[in-house]
Order: structure tokens, then sequence, then C-alpha cells
């Protein structure tokens, strides 16, 4: 038996030890999930917590198919959407901003290029810190959109917005990003091309 299937048996058993070996093999690259869907550090710890704790609530549904950090991670995708959705109760505000007044027809945006490289660019970390400078509803739209390949009318279903109010968060946060890393790094939109952002 692999190890991960013995981590794994264990855990659908209940052990402990088997838990606390499963969340060290992946606490560090699903906290960088969290993080990219939080507002900052202390939420994203929140969500990864909340998270493992329904990943060994339902690790008996787990049968195999398809890998099983796929599945951790939209466990923790969904927490995150949750404890955004959670936030927008509680601070009665309303993302689906209907008035779109420009179509999003712009270059796209994907995983490859909104990380960048390191030659004097932001690199994946700056990128990161930008990312959880937009507000709430752009960031979800924008990493649901870009780096989970939802389309609009999916993302509209899980955070409880119309698409056309999915479409314009994405529009706006693509914009903003653009202005966010003018403002830090002075890129011009030629320089920003390479994100395909401008």
């Amino acid at each position: 038996m692999a190890p991960e299937e013995k981590i794994l048996k264990g855990c659908k058993e209940g052990d402990r030890q088997a838990q606390g070996e499963l969340y060290k093999m992946y606490a560090s690259s699903m906290f960088g999930v969290c993080l990219r869907y939080s507002h900052n550090r202390e939420d994203a710890e929140d969500v990864l917590h909340e998270a493992f704790v329904k990943v060994f609530s339902n690790i008996g549904l787990y049968r195999g198919q398809g890998s099983f950090e796929g599945w951790i991670r939209r466990i923790m995708v969904n927490a995150s959407i949750d404890h955004y959705r959670s936030r927008l109760k509680h601070q009665f505000v309303n993302i689906d901003d209907i008035n779109i007044g420009n179509e999003d027809t712009g270059n796209e945006i994907n995983e490859d290029n909104i990380l960048g490289d390191n030659d004097g660019r932001p690199g994946p970390q700056d990128i990161m810190n930008l990312i959880q400078k937009l507000p709430d509803g752009y960031r979800m739209v924008l990493n649901l959109f870009v780096l989970e390949k939802h389309n609009h009318k999916e993302i509209s279903e899980m955070l409880g917005i119309s698409e056309s109010g999915s479409k314009s968060q994405l529009f706006k946060a693509r914009r903003y990003l653009r202005k966010l890393l003018d403002e830090k790094y002075s890129m011009k939109p030629k320089d920003l091309s390479i994100y395909e952002l401008g």
C-alpha cells in the first residue's frame, strides 16, 4: 500500500496521527489556494482550518476517482466561497453590480501570465499581494474564472450573483489589477501586455 493510501485509510478510520500526516502533506499548498481567495493571511488560516475539518468529516466520500489533491482543492475553494458569502451577509453588501457599462471583451488572463516572472517585473508573490488588495467580489470572480476555469454561469451560481454581475466583476478586477500594477511597478500599457491586462 502506497504511503498516501495508508494515510487516507487511517483518516477514514478516524486515526488522529493519519489526520496530522495528511494535514502536513497538504496544508502548505492548500494555504496558497485559500490565500488567493482571502483578504489577508488570518482569513486564509481560518478558511484552511475550516476546510480541513470538512476534509476529515467527508473523507469517506472520496472514492479514489480523480486526484486526491484535486478533491481537497475543491473543498478549499468551496470553503473560501462559503467564508466570503458569510462575510457578505454580515456586511449587508450586494456584489451583484448589474450596471456593467462596458462588456469585457479585453484580453484574457490565464494562470501562467497572471503570475509573471522575475526579470524585473512583479513575480508570483507580488501578484498574490496585489490580488489580495482587490475588493472581495473582484478577487473571488477573478480567481474562479482565471485559476479554477469556471465560466460565468457557474460563478454566478456559486456566488449567488447574476452572470452579468460575474462578467462585470471580472472586467473591474482586471481594470483594478492593471491600475495596481501601474501604481506599484510603473508599468505602462505596453509593459502590462505581458499579463494580457492592457
